[in-house]
């Protein structure tokens, strides 16, 4: 028996077929024993339907590893289409999550920056209301400023604005050279950030909050310069309410102490050309107190100039400039003719040959000539039964009927009529009656003194 036919059989137990196929090695039949093999004892043997196939290990080998390869092959590939689905919906859910954070986050961004130009507009807003109310109180207090600079009692009273330290490159406010106002100069870069103001998305200036800050300081600096120049209004405004009232009270005290009777005294001011419709004076419902106080100091001024226009007509200054020396005074005196006592009905002003004699009251020229021991003498009627003579002139400027105001020469100094030399006899009448004129004298210092 050869060699090859006393191997045994070897079925391999992982051969995928199973329907009669047998893979062994066994000895060849019988029938074929005459059948020359090779000799080798690595030959394997593939029987099928009575058919053989023989190759050697290497071949054997490589179709093994070819199905092994081909059945790893099969279940990975198995493996992944069965896996896919999960792992593509992990990614794409892993990409939606990574685009989610990144939108969030741009969305962050977005509204922080949307935050801060919000913030920036409502600055800029509060910025430009707070600069338009500066302008607005310049505006009033540059009216307030002409409204004081039209009284004569105030002009030139008013102190001016000293300008602020600081840096001059910025808004610092600057006094006025003709009004004690406040004149500023809005910040350069106003108008462009006015002209910035678009909804667009931008990142704030790393320097915005100085910038604030600046015009706040700015802000700060003109609304307290605009403070100083309303107290000083104010001040002044108090000031000549203050005058006013004081001088309304000694020229009242000066027609009481004289004891005339003011609405006569009114009532015999002549009256001048002028007329108009009558409206009355009323404020508005927004008036200030710098408005309330100013219509109260027109007010009075109305009240004063009336006054003063009555006053016009009481003659309570001197006749003569200069300083006054009385040579007699009014009352019994010793005669300086005939030695007995008599009344002296007026005052000697002591003056030189030739001083001008003014008069001391608005009135109308009644007498201009010789008059007995007067000699040449000059009467004044100013009305309300008041009227003055001047005596002793040596040169009379008027006639009668003449209108004359106060302080226009009505004639010179001289020593005519019962005079032993140059002086002014001066007096004051009452409803025809001499009175004391010191009375009116001493009534004019008062009044003059404040």
């Amino acid at each position: 028996m050869s060699k090859s036919s006393a191997q045994y059989s070897q079925y391999p137990q992982h051969h995928p077929h199973d329907h009669g196929r047998a893979f062994q090695r066994r000895p060849a039949p019988a029938a074929a024993a005459a059948i020359p093999l090779p000799a080798t004892d690595d030959a394997y043997t593939i029987v099928h339907a009575g058919k053989q196939v023989r190759f050697g290990p290497v071949v054997f080998w490589i179709v093994v590893g070819t199905v092994v390869l081909l059945g790893l092959w099969s279940a990975a590939t198995a493996t992944y289409f069965a896996f896919r689905d999960d792992v593509l919906t992990r990614l794409i859910a892993r990409q939606a999550e990574m685009q989610y954070a990144y939108e969030d986050r741009i969305a962050e961004l977005r509204a922080k920056v949307d935050r801060t130009t919000s913030r920036q507009l409502l600055d800029q807003e509060q910025f430009d209301q707070k600069l338009d109310q500066i302008m607005k109180r310049q505006t009033a207090l540059e009216s307030r400023a002409t409204a004081l600079g039209s009284m004569p009692d105030v002009t030139g009273s008013i102190p001016r604005a000293t300008p602020q330290r600081g840096d001059s490159s910025q808004s610092t406010p600057k006094p006025s050279p003709i009004s004690d106002t406040v004149i500023f100069v809005a910040p350069p870069d106003r108008e462009a950030r006015l002209e910035s103001r678009a909804p667009a998305v931008a990142a704030p200036p790393t320097n915005q909050f100085a910038k604030n800050q600046g015009f706040d300081n700015v802000l700060v600096r003109l609304t307290t310069s605009l403070d100083q120049v309303e107290r000083r209004q104010m001040a002044a405004l108090s000031a000549v309410e203050e005058g006013m009232d004081s001088r309304m009270r000694r020229m009242r005290g000066v027609v009481s102490d004289l004891g005339l009777n003011l609405a006569n005294l009114e009532a015999a001011v002549p009256r001048t050309a002028m007329g108009g419709p009558f409206v009355p004076v009323k404020l508005t419902a927004n008036a200030g107190p710098f408005e309330k106080q100013l219509s109260r100091i027109n007010t009075t001024r109305a009240e004063m100039d009336r006054l003063n226009r009555t006053l016009a007509l009481v003659p309570y200054r001197k006749p003569v400039i200069g300083e006054v020396e009385f040579t007699s005074g009014f009352g019994v005196r010793s005669d300086p003719f005939l030695g007995r006592p008599a009344m002296h009905t007026g005052l000697d002003f002591r003056a030189a040959s030739g001083d001008p004699v003014r008069v001391t009251a608005n009135g109308k020229v009644v007498s201009a000539g010789w008059s007995g021991g007067y000699g040449r003498m000059v009467e004044v009627d100013h009305g309300n039964g008041l009227s003055t003579r001047y005596g002793h002139l040596s040169e009379i400027n008027v006639k009668v009927g003449e209108i004359v105001k106060i302080g226009q020469v009505v004639g010179l100094v001289g020593s005519t009529g019962r005079s032993t030399g140059p002086h002014l006899h001066y007096e004051t009448r009452i409803e025809g009656e001499a009175v004391d004129p010191q009375k009116f004298l001493r009534a004019g210092v008062r009044l003059s003194a404040g």
